[in-house]
Order: C-alpha cells, then structure tokens, then sequence
C-alpha cells in the first residue's frame, strides 16, 4: 500500500492528547497513532450502520453457579448462525473464562453479548467488535 504524507495543523492541547494516546498505546510515531483513530472511528461507523462485524465475546463466570451453563447454551444455540466458535478455559477451581467468536449483523451480536453478560453468575462480560 502507498503511503500519502500530508500536512495536519491542531490546536495544542488536541497534540498534547495525540503524543498522549501515542505513548500510552507504545505507537511509534504520530502517524501510526492517527491511522488506528481512523481505522477505530471507521469500524464504530459500521457498528452505527448496522452493518456486518466480526468479534469477541468474553466472558468471565463461576461455573458453580446452578444452570447458567445451561442457560448460556440456550442462548448461544438461539444465534447459533452468528457463532464461529466457543473457547472454555478453567481459569481455577471455581472461575471460567469463555470467549465465543462471533460474525454478523452488529446488532444482532450486541444482542446476543446482552442476552449473556446478564445471566445470573456472570462476573465480567464484555463485546468486542471489528469490521470483517
């Protein structure tokens, strides 16, 4: 791909935030800092459209908890079209980390995230989304 440089003029406290977000994030310059902006703001425009993503839901849980696996497979089985995959990890004796790879409508996947981070059990459950 070929790069264009251009010239940006910001007020200065707007270039205080950019070398901010440039150290914080370990980009190495100010033009990788502004590529990941863009790209982040092109993809939450595809969450906004309803268009179709891919992602990650995350989710964190006390497998003891009575019935929440169950209830966690009746829901995945509800979108089972937008599930690519189910990774479960025991993290120790009581707490499991679950991440379920997910493609489709935007929507439809934050749905889906809702329906299960608010199972009774769920200790931390988050969606992340990209464009495809």
């Amino acid at each position: 791909m070929t790069l264009k440089r251009f010239g940006v003029s910001l007020e200065e406290n707007l270039l205080e935030d950019l070398d901010q977000l440039v150290e914080n994030r370990k980009f190495p310059n100010r033009s990788q800092a502004i590529r990941f902006l863009i790209s982040q703001s092109k993809t939450e425009s595809l969450w906004l459209d309803d268009q179709e993503v891919a992602g990650a839901i995350v989710l964190v849980y006390d497998h003891h908890k009575k019935d929440l696996q169950m209830h966690s497979t009746e829901i995945q089985h509800d979108y089972h079209e937008l599930i690519l995959s189910v990774q479960h990890v025991h993290l120790d004796h009581s707490n499991c980390l679950e991440t379920i790879a997910v493609k489709g409508k935007a929507t439809q996947l934050q749905a889906l995230a809702n329906q299960l981070i608010a199972l009774k059990g769920i200790k931390h459950g988050k969606l992340v989304m990209s464009s495809t």
